[in-house]
């Protein structure tokens, strides 16, 4: 900006003349401290916050940061309210705008004496007494009321907590009443990272289908190797595929499905090969490969890349299930009631135990246990593996039900039974500590050690005769230590029981999941996806006009979110996207128009959309005053009638008119005088500095600090009141002025930039 001719020059090269005295730090706090009314409840670190309502309500705080978790006063005041609704006053869960805040610290108080939230009703109201406070003039009220982080059903640490007002339980659904101010507790942070989820909850795991591999015939087990990482298939014949016999062990790629081996011969009872059902796998071989079980007794080993597997016949009856060994060579095997031990090469027994019945098993190697199941029996039995022997017998609720599946949870040692539609945890001392009901017949489990998540798949019945029954199986997710859903249940159209059980693998971290259909002879690869969590949400701002904002707000999710920056010029009623706003950081220029208007980031993936609380920016002029003051020659006297100080004034006083004017000392007071006693300055900030009584020659009058700018000088101010306490408050006007007089407040010129804008 080039300078009036006549006028100094402005800018970092500018020689500084000698500046008004400053107040000491005692007086100011003795300013300050005049502009509170008493009684007002302050923390040494309150943040006193306002907000804007739907109809022009406006809410104030005394305190809105790091306030005591166990319980603290603030003090909450409003105008505008009423005159016909009743409010309650209370800190509540924020559900975001337009949503009801619930639930709320204290609930409703509808007896007088709760201490955590407030009743107030417009005057002469059947409640006004000792039930409620009436409002005062204007809608006012100011009370104050007892907050802490958690009760009632609240808690602050785990949700978005606001103070807010909403209308009493006579007109609950009204959400004009809603003003609401974010609070946050000492160890959270301002603007405390989740935000408002808008179709989903921030942050919620579910799993999309991306592929349906149909290579592997008709898929009966899974194994995803640690090491390898090929994805290794058990697989039968399909009946509709009479021309190939799709009978073996199959390797895939797991990100395409498609079969890389195909393991179809196994060595039969004579030991010539002969095509074998892969039916179930017992784990991996170290680098790569698996052993499994076919039919009817046989184990075989075999690897990517293998023509046939390697495998041995064993004696006796049917192997009814399989599991690694204690030992590198060896695996357990279950022929209906009797476990045994085998070596791999031989297929020779090492050791055998007869448990009292049950056919299905699942092994614990790390708690040297082996959990038998016998549904039919209604008994869980354990057998110490250092022993070889039954160690104890529980009851197995259930009885003559159908038989899922039986795993063991890695990480806790917890055992999981599934049980036609439920499935029954048991701790590892075989204590039933939990029972998950579906509304499909539990089939298979597995464990992601890395999230502590554990997957289970529920298949359909298939007999459409029965009301029970859909055609569709699903897809469920909980926390293995808490048991609480940890994701959405998805649906599995088609994923019915009638040509097998379905089964499982998930890849480590849970990013992916593998279900099998067998009646559908597919795989379906599933792959996590999180609406927007925040992690980094913005907090009000209080700046001045021409100063830089930058507001940061970050989120994590999958697919990455996409972010567009919202503003809302009326209160949080209607908001716009600001034109390519589209990185985590918004910067811009504060001006004054912008001064109440409120910001968000808004978050988007395909599973959803997530919002950051709104912040309010509140912009205050870059007033003269202090060193400026003093530089321009008593601006807030002379001229002839008081120049605007602050932009649009020019900190100089440049555009005051009146040839041969002199300014008076903005410190002293001593007054100036002019020819013309007039002044052409545009309207500004509050001129000069508290003191300097500005009198001129040709025009008389005076003002509290100096006039408003290019006012006639004539101009006074006087203090408000807030009617429900009825004590003087210092007026805005009078508090910038006597922080003028302090030399607190220093004028910057704004630059001008169109971002941030409505």
């Amino acid at each position: 900006m080039t300078p009036t001719p006549g006028t100094p020059p402005t800018g970092p090269g500018r020689p500084r003349r000698p500046g008004p005295r400053r107040l000491s730090a005692a007086a100011v706090a003795a300013l300050l401290i005049a502009a509170v009314p008493a009684g007002a409840a302050m923390s040494a670190g309150a943040t006193p916050k306002t907000a804007t309502g739907p109809e022009g309500q406006k809410l104030s705080v005394s305190a809105t940061t790091g306030l005591d978790p166990a319980g603290e006063k603030v003090r909450v005041t409003g105008e505008g309210y009423g005159p016909k609704s009743g409010i309650y006053v209370a800190l509540c869960k924020d559900n975001g705008a337009n949503r009801v805040p619930s639930p709320c610290l204290g609930g409703a108080d509808m007896s007088g004496g709760s201490k955590t939230s407030q009743w107030i009703v417009p005057p002469g109201d059947p409640y006004e007494g000792d039930l409620a406070l009436p409002f005062g003039p204007g809608g006012t009220f100011d009370v104050e009321i007892e907050i802490r982080s958690k009760g009632d059903g609240l808690d602050c640490a785990e949700v978005p907590c606001s103070v807010v007002t909403r209308a009493d339980h006579r007109a609950s659904g009204d959400r004009t009443q809603d003003v609401r101010i974010p609070v946050t507790f000492a160890g959270q942070g301002p603007g405390e990272p989740g935000g408002e989820g808008v179709d989903v909850p921030a942050g919620t795991v579910s799993y999309k289908p991306v592929a349906d591999f149909t290579s592997a015939g008709k898929p009966l087990d899974l194994l995803l190797h640690p090491e390898s990482k090929k994805l290794y298939v058990g697989a039968d014949n399909l009946p509709d595929t009479a021309d190939v016999d799709e009978r073996g062990l199959y390797v895939l790629n797991p990100d395409d499905g498609k079969a890389e081996s195909w393991i179809s011969q196994a060595p039969g009872p004579t030991g010539e090969p002969r095509a074998s059902t892969a039916v179930r796998i017992s784990g991996p071989l170290p680098g790569d490969g698996v052993v499994y079980n076919y039919p009817l007794r046989g184990v075989g080993s075999a690897k990517a890349g293998d023509k046939a597997a390697s495998g041995v016949w064993l004696a006796g009856s049917t192997i009814t299930d399989i599991a690694p060994g204690t030992a590198a060579g060896t695996v357990l095997v279950a022929q209906g009631a009797k476990l045994s031990e085998i070596a791999t090469a031989t297929g020779t027994p090492t050791r055998s135990v007869t448990v009292p019945g049950g056919s299905r098993f699942a092994a614990d190697h790390a708690r040297g246990a082996v959990w038998f199941s016998d549904v039919a029996a209604g008994k869980l039995h354990l057998v110490d593996l250092v022993s070889f022997t039954v160690a104890d017998t529980f009851d197995l609720p259930g009885a003559d039900g159908m038989a899922g599946f039986i795993r063991t949870d890695p990480a806790t040692g917890a055992v999981w039974v599934g049980v036609n539609r439920s499935v029954l945890v048991f701790d590892a001392s075989g204590k039933l500590v939990k029972t998950l009901i579906g509304k499909d017949l539990a089939r298979d489990a597995a464990f992601d050690t890395e999230s502590g998540r554990a997957f289970v798949v529920w298949q359909d019945g298939g007999d459409l005769s029965d009301p029970a029954n859909d055609n569709d199986g699903t897809l469920t997710v909980y926390d293995s230590a808490t048991f609480t859903p940890a994701a959405k249940d998805l649906s599995l159209p088609g994923n019915q029981s009638q040509l097998g059980a379905a089964s499982l693998a998930v890849a480590p971290g849970g990013a992916t999941v593998f279900v099998t259909s067998p009646a559908e002879g597919k795989i379906t690869r599933l792959t996590r996806q999180v609406s927007p969590l925040v992690t980094q949400a913005p907090a009000d701002r209080s700046v001045k006009a021409g100063e830089e904002v930058a507001l940061t707000a970050r989120a994590e999710g999958t697919p990455e979110p996409s972010v567009r920056w919202q503003v809302s010029t009326d209160g949080s009623q209607t908001w716009r996207e600001l034109d390519g706003a589209t990185e985590p950081v918004l910067t811009f220029t504060a001006q004054s128009a912008q001064d109440g208007y409120r910001y968000r980031a808004e978050f988007r993936n395909d599973v959803g959309t997530t919002r950051t609380a709104p912040i309010t920016l509140t912009v205050t002029e870059a007033t003269g005053g202090g060193e400026n003051g003093g530089q321009n020659g008593g601006a807030a006297g002379g001229d002839g009638g008081g120049n605007g100080g602050g932009d649009s004034g020019n900190d100089s006083g440049d555009t005051s008119s009146g040839p041969g004017s002199t300014g008076g000392d903005a410190s002293t007071g001593t007054s100036g005088s002019g020819d013309g006693g007039s002044s052409a300055g545009t309207s500004g900030g509050a001129s000069g500095s508290s003191g300097s009584a500005g009198s001129s020659a040709g025009g008389a009058g005076s003002t509290v600090g100096g006039g408003v700018g290019g006012s006639s000088g004539t101009e006074t101010t006087s203090g408000g009141s807030l009617a429900a306490t009825g004590l003087t408050v210092i007026s805005a006007t009078l508090l910038a002025a006597a922080l003028l007089g302090g030399g607190l407040l220093i004028h910057r010129r704004a630059r001008r930039r169109t971002t941030g804008l409505a």
